[in-house]
């Protein structure tokens, strides 16, 4: 099964080539601003794309989801688009759940303050997924700015230690672009932005081959998961 990878288009997303694939995933920061008229053109062009499914993350510029959640979700769910915000769904034999949250950090949409409120919040992610969908990383994984500070969430990674999702694709710091992957863990972690910070520009989409779990396969990180690859 083929996923095409995004994030952090930033209304850039015409730049973008996409290929056809099973399932569009976009993990947030689609818009500048999050205006309405920002939300339905990319909405417009998402929408458009070759994808059996299309499954969507708001980020910290998507001002209108967390402002105007009824009318963003009704927008969204007319294009034919998979909305998640602290919530599951099942796409195409993949169990996936995603979140927009990151830690506090100016005046952003979807910040909650370090600490117990970002430690309950991520004890709202269950086991045995096969994609988890955040907007920012795991602290120490695809999260060192360009001023050398690590700006992902300690709690998010102790929660995804605990969970073992497949695949944690997430995106936000824009220069950490790329695939990590901790000793001992079978997830693989994606930093997928597709806006770069320095030189300026997108980079294309990351598409990943997945399988659904097969009915025998374990939740525990082993072989019987069955294997992602980098297409």
């Amino acid at each position: 099964m083929r996923l095409v990878l995004l994030s952090d288009t930033h209304m850039h997303h015409e730049a973008l080539t996409v290929p056809p694939c099973d399932v569009l995933i976009h993990a947030g920061d689609f818009t500048r601003r999050g205006r309405r008229q920002e939300v339905e053109e990319f909405l417009r062009w998402f929408s458009l794309r070759e994808a059996r499914e299309k499954v969507l993350i708001a980020g910290n510029h998507d001002f209108l989801c967390e402002e105007a959640p009824d009318l963003a979700r009704a927008l969204i769910q007319e294009a034919g688009v998979r909305y998640l915000q602290d919530e599951e769904a099942h796409v195409a034999g993949l169990r996936i759940w995603g979140s927009p949250m990151t830690p506090r950090f100016g005046q952003w949409a979807f910040n909650l303050d370090r600490g117990p409120d970002l430690a309950a919040h991520w004890q709202r992610i269950p086991e045995g997924l096969d994609l988890l969908i955040t907007h920012g990383p795991p602290s120490g994984l695809g999260d060192r700015t360009w001023s050398g500070v690590s700006a992902g969430c300690e709690d998010l990674l102790a929660r995804v230690r605990q969970v073992r999702p497949r695949l944690h694709v997430f995106g936000h710091i824009h220069e950490a672009h790329g695939e990590y992957t901790l000793p001992g863990l079978a997830t693989r972690f994606l930093n997928v932005s597709n806006c770069r910070l320095m030189p300026f520009g997108v980079r294309p989409p990351l598409v990943v081959e997945l399988e659904p779990r097969s009915p025998r396969s374990t939740t525990d990180g082993g072989p019987e998961e069955g294997g992602a690859s980098v297409a």
